[in-house]
């Protein structure tokens, strides 16, 4: 990691954001790599994991996911989150609640075995993390987090400009330059 800028001096503020954005990069690929291992080792699919991953996300968040959440954020179609979510429950990994707002939708809760057993795999890597960051101070962990979320912020922003807009309708001017 490079910590200092040209000359011996602190890194200037565009170097210190391409090194958030190379950090948060180089986070993703090895939470990705982490998450493979957890499929292999608990025979789910890499769909199935990703799948877990936002139901973990958003309960503990506190704001558990419908399957149309869900579905929305794995980009699937209506009868393969139906599946994907369906082999979940029968795994023991999630169950469906009713929302206690809008009883007409079915919340994903985490099983307890599922709890367990996504616990016992990741244990080792708190375990690992905080002996990473025993010696930083409060205030930089805190920091940390500031911009963390704000990095989180951004990424979703940017997710929202990706959504796929309807396509526009031909002009008859379009069309006849597509045939020329």
């Amino acid at each position: 990691m490079i910590t200092r800028g040209i000359n011996g001096s602190p890194p200037s503020r565009p170097e210190l954001e391409k090194l958030m954005s190379a950090d948060m990069r180089a986070v993703t690929a090895q939470s990705d790599r982490i998450g493979r291992h957890f499929a292999r080792q608990n025979d789910v699919s890499g769909n199935d994991f990703h799948a877990l991953l936002h139901v973990m996300v958003a309960e503990t968040a506190g704001k558990p996911l419908t399957m149309a959440q869900l579905r929305q954020r794995m980009d699937v179609s209506p009868a393969a989150i139906t599946y994907l979510v369906d082999r979940m429950i029968e795994a023991g990994h999630v169950r469906r609640e009713s929302d206690p707002a809008d009883r007409r939708k079915a919340l994903l809760r985490y099983e307890e075995s599922g709890m367990e057993l996504a616990h016992g795999f990741f244990t080792p890597l708190g375990v690992h993390l905080r002996a990473a960051l025993t010696d930083l101070p409060d205030k930089d962990l805190f920091a940390a987090h500031r911009v963390i979320a704000a990095m989180i912020a951004a990424m979703s922003n940017f997710e929202t400009e990706l959504v796929p807009h309807p396509p526009k309708p031909r002009t008859a001017h379009a069309a006849v330059a597509k045939t020329s």
